[in-house]
């Protein structure tokens, strides 16, 4: 007989095979002993309102969106986190009494990663964000919670980063967010305390990241969103100058807690048994 208190939840995408989340909430369904599943669906542009529309008859409790959908899933939310409104993107939505929530779990799981890595870390750091993407956009709003006294924005086209810093100036007044010249780059870093690259420069398949950190302060934190491969050329170079760092797994890792204990009611712990399962899948396919 089938057991009516299992829930299923899945990740979408248009490809979806690439996506690691069944991985991640595979392993916790299993170590935890819940019943229950999570699965893949490749769900192609414009049908993707529909499709979480459709969730609950499906029996799915929510899911996880990758790209290209994070802008539609936003677009269909009934409710949004202030995380999600701020960031324009939802990776997670799950239904309440009937209702589409959507969030953007992203910085939540950077912060959690830093927090966990680096539990001495200087709360009130002056925070340098490399690039002004989606995956910029969900940064931000989380580090300025989490105490960031300042965050400065640096893209190789400024207009995209001025009108992000815009954006989230209107969600925080109070916040000190501000930019700086792509070609500034080095006199920003050397003022910072940590540093984050959110750019795809670095990434397997992609031109490297050129910046040099040798004016980088001796306890700035050097930081990295790109998981394949788990040391980029940045972190590489920042472990060679004796710098703190920080790889994009972790965030990965964090980001899939708070989906998981809605659709499941668990909250599940990032473990060194998760990341190692996640670091064997990655390497077995470098």
């Amino acid at each position: 007989m089938k057991d009516e208190a299992a829930k299923k939840a899945l990740v979408i995408g248009f490809p979806v095979a690439h996506a690691r989340s069944p991985l991640i909430h595979g392993f916790w369904l299993e170590t935890l002993g819940l019943p229950g599943a999570y699965e893949r669906a490749e769900v192609k542009p414009g049908e993707v309102s529909t499709f979480l529309r459709a969730l609950p008859a499906n029996g799915y409790a929510g899911a996880n969106i990758t790209v290209p959908h994070k802008e539609e899933a936003f677009r269909t939310c009934d409710y949004l986190t202030d995380r999600a409104r701020a960031a324009g993107a939802v990776n997670t939505v799950w239904f309440e009494n009937g209702a589409l929530w959507g969030d953007n779990t992203d910085g939540l799981g950077f912060v959690s990663h830093l927090n966990q890595t680096y539990p001495d870390r200087k709360k009130a750091a002056k925070v340098l964000i490399l690039g002004a993407g989606g995956a910029a956009r969900g940064l931000i709003l989380p580090l300025v919670e989490s105490g960031a006294s300042s965050v400065t924005v640096t893209n190789r086209s400024h207009p995209r980063a001025e009108a992000l810093v815009q954006d989230m100036k209107t969600a925080r007044p109070d916040a000190i967010i501000s930019t700086a010249a792509w070609e500034d780059r080095a006199a920003a870093l050397a003022q910072a305390d940590l540093i984050i690259n959110t750019t795809s420069l670095g990434m397997k398949g992609q031109p490297p990241l050129e910046i040099d950190l040798g004016g980088a302060k001796p306890d700035t934190i050097v930081a990295d969103i790109v998981y394949v491969p788990l040391e980029t050329a940045f972190l590489a170079q920042a472990r060679a100058r004796g710098l703190r760092t920080l790889d994009g797994l972790g965030m990965l890792l964090h980001q899939a807690v708070p989906g998981f204990e809605h659709w499941f009611g668990t909250k599940p712990e990032v473990t060194p048994a998760l990341r190692a399962h996640l670091v064997a899948d990655i390497e077995k396919k470098a």
